[in-house]
């Protein structure tokens, strides 16, 4: 019953104790008042039933009770008398229908007479004037009495019960919704805000694993600044020597004697390149990474979108790829975007030069503008030779080369389109088209 499994909750765990237990004690509040109440009425009862009937043994002569109702003996609890002479034949009787004859032994006696539960008192013989009398009284009466009696003084606990059981309720969803506080905190974390969480309102039990949480994060925090800084100052400085290397590749160019000299040179110029590819790449994925606070604009995303294909136009030219952007008929001719305008510019510019290496000479790479929901959707479709769908996922991994592809490439390019798209609110999905072999890079909203 209290054990949750794997995912146990605290407010269902402490409720589940402690609202049987506050049950369970109004039931034995309950029991012993009335088992108290039961024995106090009882022995008020039979107090004044035997000084009734003492006091009508005393009487001399013929004695002639005053007959009672049934709504005075069964509701009201009033006395039966039975009077009996020194025969013991009945003189006289409060109630005559009450067929109970005159009990062998004097005292207390409970009894059934008539289908009723009666409580009994008779005096012992042997009285002055030699009477014998019984006093009758309906224990059903003194049954409801004490629950009567019970019932008031349980009454108030009866009442508080569930309003404490409403209290504890409420304390508990505080304390839970606290500690979903905490979690929620915790859950906003990333490697670009990563802070201390707040103690305040935090339950005393708590504070520990929260201190420990914080001293994580910390640690944490400065890894990933470390990482930072690694990279950042590994590119720089492998920026310059790369670039004095390539100008000197440069320089001896046209010194160089045709034939296989001349073919190692340009292998050696492609090694270079590729170097100086991927150290840009790596500050461009840094920069990204660091905490820079800019402030999110309504971006043009058409506008855009000619922006990065004029700036990649040479590169088409250079492979005679037919790069173009179309427009959906039924898209507006005004679709914005609000995100940090370098951010979209790094996907938008990631992807297109990505369908246009992979993209075969005389290929075609087509940049499709359309709308859903009045929201901007981009698709890069080119007419590569596609991913397997087994690698589509892994693709973005930083480093990551599908295997057999020729093509050069550090392996950064789809990781810092995602990592852009993230921060923009977007989601990049890529799928194999359908009607050809080729590739689609698709940009929308999460």
């Amino acid at each position: 019953m209290f054990s949750a499994g794997p995912m146990c909750s605290l407010r269902r765990t402490l409720l589940c104790w402690l609202i049987p237990l506050f049950l369970l004690v109004g039931l034995a509040s309950a029991c012993v008042s009335y088992w108290s109440y039961n024995n106090m009425v009882g022995t008020f009862m039979d107090e004044q039933m035997q000084q009734l009937a003492d006091s009508v043994v005393m009487q001399e002569g013929n004695v002639a009770p005053v007959v009672r109702s049934r709504e005075n003996v069964h509701e009201w609890g009033t006395y039966v008398i039975q009077v009996y002479g020194p025969s013991g034949s009945l003189q006289g009787s409060s109630w005559p229908q009450l067929s109970a004859g005159l009990l062998a032994e004097a005292g207390f006696h409970d009894l059934q007479a008539d289908g009723k539960r009666w409580r009994v008192y008779a005096t012992p013989p042997g009285g002055p004037f030699g009477h014998r009398v019984q006093v009758f009284q309906s224990g059903e009466f003194r049954s409801h009495l004490a629950v009567g009696r019970a019932g008031a003084a349980i009454a108030p606990v009866l009442i508080l019960l569930p309003l404490a059981i409403l209290i504890l309720w409420g304390v508990a969803a505080a304390v839970s919704r606290e500690v979903q506080a905490i979690g929620r905190k915790a859950a906003m974390q990333d490697e670009h805000t990563i802070t201390e969480l707040p103690l305040t309102r935090v339950p005393h039990e708590i504070a520990p694993l929260v201190v420990s949480f914080n001293s994580l994060l910390t640690r944490l925090r400065d890894a990933f600044a470390t990482q930072r800084r690694f990279v950042q100052d590994a590119a720089h400085e492998l920026r310059t020597p790369i670039t004095a290397v390539a100008l000197q590749l440069e320089n001896v160019r046209c010194d160089m004697p045709p034939g296989a000299c001349q073919q190692s040179f340009a292998q050696l110029e492609a090694g270079v390149s590729r170097a100086q590819r991927l150290v840009d790449q790596l500050l461009k994925l840094s920069r990204q990474e660091a905490k820079i606070q800019e402030v999110p604009v309504a971006m043009d995303v058409h506008a855009q979108l000619h922006e990065s294909i004029s700036g990649l136009i040479s590169l088409a030219d250079q492979r005679g790829i037919d790069l173009g952007l179309v427009a959906a008929p039924a898209a507006p001719t005004m679709l914005t975007l609000r995100c940090v305008g370098a951010d979209l510019r790094s996907v938008l510019d990631n992807l297109i030069e990505n369908a246009l290496r992979y993209t075969p000479e005389g290929g075609v790479v087509d940049v499709r503008l359309s709308a859903e929901a009045g929201q901007p959707v981009v698709e890069i479709m080119d007419t590569g030779p596609g991913i397997p769908p087994d690698q589509l996922d892994r693709v973005f991994d930083r480093f990551f080369r599908v295997p057999g592809s020729d093509v050069r490439g550090s392996g950064l390019g789809l990781a810092i389109a995602q990592a852009a798209a993230q921060r923009c609110g977007l989601r990049v999905t890529l799928r194999n088209r359908e009607d050809r072999s080729g590739l689609i890079a698709r940009v929308a909203l999460v």
